[in-house]
């Protein structure tokens, strides 16, 4: 009886604490969506009553294009989605929110590091690998889906990824589907490291990750980096380098690759993860507020090359949306903007935008989603079932 009644209360306690998380999320979404109304002069989506603006048909998803830009690590609201943070996105503010459909209350209930939720955004389930190995993921990716789904080649389907610990990203360990069926991956940084022969021009260019500098896998290669450049990328190995003189940041030199894939292969389905933002964990805060200005113009870069490639003009559809956010300051157990150790609202509650084809633009929607229902919505989006997946398409894009 004594347990019982132990258990019947801790019960409570956690549904309490549960209820209690709800509601600061809650708050914190409906501050963005305050915001975003009053900064960007979007509606209430909730309003809106009428027919998906999708168009259906086979052959409208054939000529169908996604690019899924993912940012490593996240960023507050304070320095970015709220009066003080506003200045640091005016591509997202003023040109890419009107035209979205914004979502403000997205949930990551996973593990918030950041190769294991971008695994988990790429299968629609919360991976549980270890953060630090460069291992595949253990659920089908959104990848395969599509490619097996839809018999499309693997020239249809590109990862851009930030570092050497993404390799894997493209393709998971699952047996009914099997090796072959997934992305091609491409690493800007071991391109360049493959390039550059060892000298040290390029090292702020190379550094695989922030948050454990002593975690840099190696991968074996070279011959094969180089027949991406020449063969997929027409890109002489002398134009590349010249091109990586000219940046200053790993993301910069993603959003390049990206650029000449969509020009040159044209592919279907393109993901690219930024990671600058993770500069955070130096605990220069600088430096974390120059990576969100720098991901805010390169987002809208991408975007505007979209309009402008013939293969993508009219017919492409763009996600934005953090993998998790970061710690709030008035939490005992973390680090602020530095980590994303606490698990807290603010690490846990992001956004989503998406724009584009058949996407209703300059609305806000501030009821509740998981990350994990981004692959079901491209699923139901582009004409493939992500079986495995435990995420719902999210019923306002469709």
């Amino acid at each position: 009886m004594q347990r019982s009644l132990y258990s019947t209360r801790f019960a409570g306690s956690a549904k309490s604490d549960a209820l209690g998380s709800f509601e600061a999320a809650r708050g914190l979404s409906r501050s963005r969506r305050d915001f975003l109304r009053s900064a960007a002069g979007v509606a209430l989506g909730s309003a809106l009553i009428g027919a998906s603006p999708f168009v259906r048909g086979e052959t409208a998803r054939k000529k169908r294009k996604v690019i899924v830009i993912t940012f490593g690590g996240g960023a507050r609201d304070q320095e970015t989605f709220a009066p003080e943070g506003q200045e640091n996105i005016p591509n997202m503010l003023h040109e890419l929110a009107p035209q979205s459909s914004f979502f403000t209350h997205v949930t990551n209930q996973g593990i918030l590091g950041h190769y294991v939720a971008t695994a988990s955004l790429a299968t629609g389930v919360y991976e549980t690998l270890n953060n630090f190995s460069a291992i595949p993921p253990e659920h089908p990716t959104v990848f395969e889906y599509f490619r097996k789904d839809l018999k499309r080649p693997s020239s249809d389907a590109w990862v851009v990824a930030p570092s050497n610990g993404f390799n894997r990203i493209g393709e998971s360990d699952c047996r009914s589907y099997g090796p072959g069926e997934g992305a091609r991956v491409i690493l800007p940084k071991h391109l360049l490291s493959a390039a550059a022969s060892g000298t040290t021009d390029y090292e702020h260019l190379l550094r695989d990750n922030y948050e454990n500098p002593l975690y840099t896998p190696q991968i074996a290669g070279g011959e094969v980096e180089m027949q991406q450049l020449q063969m997929i990328l027409k890109l002489s190995v002398d134009d590349f380098m010249t091109h990586a003189r000219t940046v200053s940041s790993p993301d910069e030199l993603s959003v390049y690759i990206a650029k000449r894939l969509m020009h040159e292969q044209a592919p279907s389905l393109l993901w690219i993860t930024m990671h600058d933002i993770d500069v955070a964990h130096t605990g220069a805060y600088s430096l974390y507020v120059d990576a969100i200005r720098r991901t805010d113009r390169l987002c809208a870069e991408l975007w505007k090359a979209a309009q402008t490639e013939p293969e993508y003009a009219g017919n492409t559809t763009l996600f934005v949306l953090p993998d998790f956010g970061r710690d709030s300051d008035y939490d005992a157990g973390g680090n602020g903007f530095q980590h994303h150790r606490t698990g807290d609202v603010a690490s846990r509650t992001t956004w989503m935008m998406a724009l584009g084809a058949g996407v209703r633009q300059g609305v806000v929607y501030d009821n509740p989603v998981q990350s994990i229902d981004l692959v079901p919505s491209l699923g139901a989006i582009m004409g493939f079932s992500p079986a495995q997946s435990q995420g719902k398409p999210i019923r306002e894009l469709l």
